[in-house]
């Protein structure tokens, strides 16, 4: 088995704050639409199938 090299891994300076933050709301955000879109998509279907609330 070859030897691992067990040196640090160098990294960049961290993003900053708003940037970081800006990534965690643009995911929820995608998030939140793809789900009212199976939401509605849902709604769609079973209204099609006749299951409909008064």
């Amino acid at each position: 088995m070859a030897p691992q090299d067990k040196s640090p891994v160098p990294r960049g300076e961290p993003k900053p704050l708003w940037q970081r933050m800006s990534w965690l709301v643009l995911i929820w955000s995608g998030s939140v639409l793809a789900l009212g879109v199976v939401a509605w998509l849902l709604r769609l279907a079973m209204n099609a199938a006749g299951l409909s609330s008064p």
